[in-house]
């Protein structure tokens, strides 16, 4: 299983070089983990740039995974995680959600670069 960041997701849709690497991840929706707190932020980032009809359209894309709510104990898991690797309360409550979940982070953002369990790719150049 893999869990996507809202990063990969975002390169993704805007068809960046990045998002073309990781496209093939997204033919397998079934072995995709979506955390609850990732459909907020790409709903949020489509807002945004997008408009809601297509914030819509891609939070029903994450239905065809495993969507993960935030629990108890991925919330204080993230806190030790947190402190530990200095990393930022988003970031920590989806890293503890890749790992409660079995599932290896897959990103491109250099906060998770030297954690376990974690598939970091460094953006490309445009």
């Amino acid at each position: 299983m893999k869990l996507p960041d809202t990063c990969v997701w975002i390169e993704a849709l805007v068809d960046s070089p990045t998002g073309r690497r990781y496209r093939v991840l997204f033919e397998a929706p079934d072995q995709l983990v979506v955390p609850t707190l990732v459909q907020y932020e790409l709903r949020r980032w489509t807002l945004r740039e997008l408009g809601e009809d297509a914030a819509d359209r891609i939070v029903a894309m994450t239905h065809a995974s495993r969507v993960v709510a935030l629990d108890e104990s991925t919330a204080l898991r993230a806190a030790e995680l947190a402190d530990l690797h200095g990393l930022a309360s988003m970031d920590a409550l989806i890293y503890a959600s890749a790992l409660t979940s079995g599932a290896e982070l897959v990103t491109c953002d250099a906060h998770f670069k030297e954690l376990p369990n974690v598939d970091y790719q460094p953006k490309r150049a445009s």
